[in-house]
């Protein structure tokens, strides 16, 4: 069949499957845009900022467990989407992103509105490409998408000069995809599950730290699985909340920087550490000397380069994450060494030794008569959804107060920026959830600086009827900066204060949102019950006390172990 080059996309992405695409016209992709008008099979979501739009495929994506696909325009528009894409990067999300591109007579010529995008992009994403040829332009398109979603997922970037999706072209069947350099290993090696399985059935104080690669793997339910079989309490990097049931009698909540205490200190003390689908960052590990120093390490990662990059393991295991804890199950499973009552009364005294931890230093908070503190706000949010909600973060106090007060038991049902750490995340991701799953209650908790950088996307929410509602945590700060500087600079609140803030109840109402105001502890409960029988985006404006400060807290450099807390 012969069509131009815009129209063969269109019909790629149906090929892919892709029903939403978030973008932001221009010149240089108005060809493209031409045919989307007439695509009956595909949605596109009109963001008011190219960097809302990746940000909305990336949260649409988590949540449907597919390729996210963004669209924007050549030279600012390209720039604009580059922090999305190296979030996407960092938190290895199934992305790809088109760019429009001047005609290829003229790159190299700073033509207007041309930037090396290819270049600029590399770093930060898993492939990119610049079409140059027509006849290359279907090929390139279902190869990125193979990429995107295979092997350790991430975003690919397909760079479209104006000439060659103006340009008629052969639409070529498909064929196989045949990459001679990349070869994701998939399938666990029989030898190294059986090592990894018989140092689980000797340890006495084992953790399994879960990440990221656990809910990108649909790997949730083997790993529930094998922790109940062998009793293993289990904690998550903020990339892995909802692998496992995070009310579960077995989780111990979020490891790390601003984990729970009895995480770090289980993981500090534990004879073994299993690590699946988790990279080792240092947000995680603190001062790496330090890090699990009693403890023998097996890592299971579909990317080799994450194995012994940070930490040295004692046994690697390269393969999909959902597959290689199936054949962990299936060991146990038929293994005459195995006795699962054995192995629980094994686990006794860490159980127990971990059980006083937890009542030792609970995770809490000092509330203050009439004063609103976040956590209690982050309590009742998930008392009042049932803890069913797609919870959305941007970046901050409020990630954390989010992460460690809201129990997440299902995985895709937390979305936040987790490697590159990027305000502005959560409310364009929560567009990009609502879209996903339109019957869910999806809430972006928020902080007052972080919320006006992607504010403009009240348009967005209201354009496509998403009843989003917005918490902020409202403290007129930057509050985890203002944080550091209290505690390392001698409260020196250095450029941190929010003094001059818009009223966000009137600024609600003047997009055609609904606002809402609590300034006192009584009104929290009836704001949010008042949010969630609202159709119609909301922003809650919940006025919090100025200083609250983020506990338990690891320093920087120093060890896990040795924790601020309240």
């Amino acid at each position: 069949m012969k069509m131009k080059g815009a129209r063969a996309l269109i019909k790629c992405l149906n090929e892919q499957g892709v029903k939403v695409v978030f973008g932001y016209p221009g010149g240089a992709v108005i060809e493209l845009y031409d045919e989307l008008l007439q695509a009956k099979d595909l949605i596109h979501i009109l963001v008011r900022h190219e960097q809302a739009a990746v940000h909305a495929a990336d949260a649409y994506g988590r949540v449907k467990g597919e390729v996210g696909v963004a669209l924007v325009t050549s030279g600012p528009g390209a720039t604009n989407a580059v922090t999305g894409i190296a979030s996407a990067y960092c938190d290895s999300i199934p992305m790809v992103v088109f760019t429009g591109q001047v005609p290829t007579k003229l790159i190299g010529n700073d033509a207007f509105q041309e930037v090396d995008i290819v270049g600029i992009t590399r770093p930060v994403t898993k492939h990119n490409y610049l079409v140059k040829r027509p006849e290359d332009l279907v090929p390139t398109i279902r190869e990125a998408f193979y990429l995107a979603r295979s092997g350790r997922p991430g975003p690919v970037l397909v760079d479209l000069p104006k000439d060659v999706i103006g340009a008629t072209i052969n639409f070529p069947e498909t064929q196989p995809i045949k990459m001679r350099t990349y070869r994701p290993t998939y399938e666990p090696h029989s030898g190294q599950v059986e090592k990894a399985c018989k140092m689980m059935l000797k340890a006495e104080r084992p953790v399994l730290y879960i990440g990221g690669g656990v809910i990108n793997a649909n790997a949730s339910e083997a790993l529930t699985e094998l922790a109940k079989k062998l009793d293993i309490p289990v904690t998550m990097t903020l990339m892995g909340l909802g692998g496992f049931p995070g009310s579960d009698a077995l989780s111990l909540g979020m490891l790390g920087m601003h984990g729970t205490y009895f995480a770090n200190m289980a993981v500090a003390h534990s004879d073994l550490l299993i690590a699946v689908g988790a990279r080792f960052d240092d947000r995680v590990t603190g001062r790496i000397d330090a890090f699990a120093p009693q403890a023998k390490i097996i890592h299971i990662d579909i990317d080799p380069s994450s194995i012994s990059k940070n930490v040295q393991v004692d046994v690697p295991i390269v393969a999909d994450c959902r597959r290689a804890l199936t054949a962990m199950n299936i060991w146990f499973d038929k293994s005459r060494d195995f006795d699962q009552k054995a192995v629980q009364e094994q686990h006794q005294v860490w159980q127990k030794r971990i059980k006083e931890w937890k009542v030792d230093h609970p995770l809490v908070y000092v509330e203050e008569e009439g004063v609103i503190k976040p956590q209690f706000v982050v309590r009742k949010l998930h008392e009042l959804t049932g803890g069913d909600a797609i919870i959305t973060t941007e970046v901050g106090q409020n990630q954390m107060w989010a992460a460690q007060f809201y129990l997440f038991n299902r995985p895709r049902h937390f979305m936040t920026s987790g490697g590159l750490g990027v305000m502005g995340y959560g409310f364009p991701a929560a567009i990009g959830a609502q879209i996903a799953a339109p019957d869910k209650t999806v809430i972006d908790i928020a902080g007052d600086g972080s919320i006006q950088m992607n504010i403009q996307e009240l348009a967005t929410a209201q354009q496509y009827k998403c009843p989003i509602k917005i918490a902020i945590l409202n403290n007129k700060y930057l509050g985890m900066v203002r944080q550091w500087q209290e505690l390392f600079y001698d409260k020196r609140y250095a450029h941190t204060a929010m003094d001059v803030a818009p009223d966000f109840v009137k600024l609600a109402e003047a997009y055609g949102a609904v606002g809402l105001r609590a300034t006192k502890p009584s009104e929290v409960e009836p704001v949010i019950k008042e949010a969630l029988k609202t159709k119609n985006t909301v922003i809650m404006d919940f006025v919090i006390a100025r200083e609250e400060g983020v506990f338990p807290m690891v320093p920087a450099g120093k060890a896990t172990t040795e924790m601020l807390l309240v």
